[in-house]
């Protein structure tokens, strides 16, 4: 049998617990009292929520292009070493609203290429292959594509998306985690009124959680389908800029399927940055970064065919 001293000394503990962990609740309830009944203007609210996402957005988004070249290991293409391709670097630079990147060689995963950053501050990675693999023409086609994705913010436009996805998921955890710290409190209660403080088990509290993780999760799904077909849009827009820029929808799409036959499975978080998306056949068009390679290959031989793009523009 149980020490009675050790059993009451539980109980009170238990007690105090429960005491300790509703109090903060109820501090809890009464902000979210205070600010239901001293609400801010819709207008505040709207501003303030807009802020702080393009505050945190324009953080991820700078810290992004530093990172992500440290990770990859790129070292900037020296200009001597591809004369042709930095010509046709600097002139896709003049017809666009683009202030020419630096351009990165590292190793990726596969032949490819990406862009990060805007039209004042950004960079272009490409896989060193890439340099044999494609014809000038091409990787002239290959560049204009990256640097429409710099000219129309696309990097910091998902960048902003991801971080106001983040933050709402946040502002729903604060409002619930009053209801969440009575839950615990009474889990931890329980737990030293049974003699087992230490002992695990999902409780009130996990349930609560695993229940709000689920809602959550079907919300997410609906956010990250629509995000996914804003990304193939963007490839779309893309590749129709690249083609208006440099004259040549042909070379772009020679250089696309290039890369699509030789690129080898691959899976990544910077799979959205690539120019060509090697997953999309191992998964539904739905949940694919890029559109399929046969549409942008159709659509690019399609503007080939318009008179206005039979000719480089200058």
């Amino acid at each position: 049998m149980a020490n009675p001293f050790a059993r009451t000394l539980m109980i009170l503990v238990g007690v105090a617990t429960l005491i300790v962990y509703a109090g903060l609740a109820l501090l809890g309830f009464t902000l979210i009292e205070w600010i239901a009944a001293n609400p801010p203007s819709p207008v505040v609210t709207v501003v303030t929520f807009a802020l702080i996402a393009l505050f945190g957005a324009y953080l991820g988004y700078r810290r992004g292009v530093v990172r992500l070249a440290a990770n990859l290991d790129a070292r900037e293409l020296p200009r001597h070493r591809a004369p042709t391709l930095y010509r046709r670097l600097d002139g896709l630079c003049e017809q666009m609203s683009v202030t020419q990147p630096p351009l990165l060689l590292t190793n990726l995963d596969s032949p490819n290429a990406l862009s990060v950053g805007g039209p004042r501050r950004g960079v272009i990675i490409v896989d060193h292959r890439l340099l044999d693999l494609l014809t000038i023409d091409e990787l002239e086609g290959i560049l204009a594509h990256e640097l429409a994705h710099m000219e129309q913010y696309d990097t910091f436009i998902n960048t902003f998306s991801i971080t106001l996805t983040r933050l709402l998921v946040g502002i729903v955890y604060v409002f619930l985690l009053p209801i969440l710290l009575v839950l615990v409190g009474i889990d931890r209660a329980t737990d030293w009124f049974a003699g087992n403080p230490t002992r695990r088990r999902l409780g009130l509290a996990g349930l609560f959680q695993y229940g709000i993780g689920l809602v959550l999760a079907g919300l997410l799904s609906v956010f990250t389908l629509l995000f996914l077909a804003h990304s193939r849009r963007q490839e779309y827009r893309a590749d129709q800029r690249a083609a208006n820029v440099t004259g040549n929808p042909e070379a772009l799409a020679r250089a696309l399927s290039k890369i699509h036959r030789v690129t080898e499975s691959r899976r990544s978080l910077q799979s959205l940055l690539y120019t060509h998306d090697n997953q999309r056949q191992q998964r539904p068009r739905l949940f694919s970064t890029h559109p399929p390679l046969s549409d942008r290959v159709d659509q690019l031989l399609e503007a080939a065919d318009r008179p206005h793009l039979t000719d480089r523009v200058q």
